[in-house]
């Protein structure tokens, strides 16, 4: 009994490991006429330091729920922030008008469908989720 516990428990770890390893990518609508995105580039539009993208149209943010792993990584990576952080960081900018954070989505599927059906819109999903409908501009891969 002990020994099956411990399978299923070392199991769940290292699904665990592999979703929170997951390479994020930032995606954005292949009309969009951006090839890609430095890593400042992104914090700055993430961070709603910046929202219009190179090709000069506006860059509509996507971001996943406070509950995401996907998240909580993306954020962790990028900035070095925890979800609380990022949240205190937004309700000060939020607070003053200086900027509003990033849209909110339900899920990665509809972050992906988002930039389909809009040129402005870019969003940050795991590699495994993205088609050829749309283009990835920068990674964030494992460290």
């Amino acid at each position: 009994m002990l020994r099956r516990y411990l399978l299923v428990l070392g199991l769940c770890v290292i699904c665990a490991a592999s979703v929170f390893a997951a390479d994020i990518v930032v995606i954005v609508n292949p009309k969009s006429g951006v090839d890609l995105l430095s890593k400042d580039d992104v914090i700055d539009i993430f961070m709603g330091r910046n929202r219009q993208l190179s090709s000069g149209i506006p860059a509509l943010p996507l971001d996943l729920p406070d509950t995401s792993v996907e998240r909580e990584n993306f954020y962790a990576r990028l900035t070095g922030k925890s979800i609380s952080e990022i949240n205190a960081y937004w309700a000060r900018l939020h607070f003053t008008g200086r900027a509003t954070p990033p849209a909110l989505v339900r899920s990665q599927e509809e972050a992906i469908q988002k930039v389909i059906d809009d040129r402005s819109s870019l969003a940050y999903v795991t590699r495994s989720k993205i088609s050829a409908q749309v283009k990835v501009v920068f990674e964030l891969n494992e460290k």
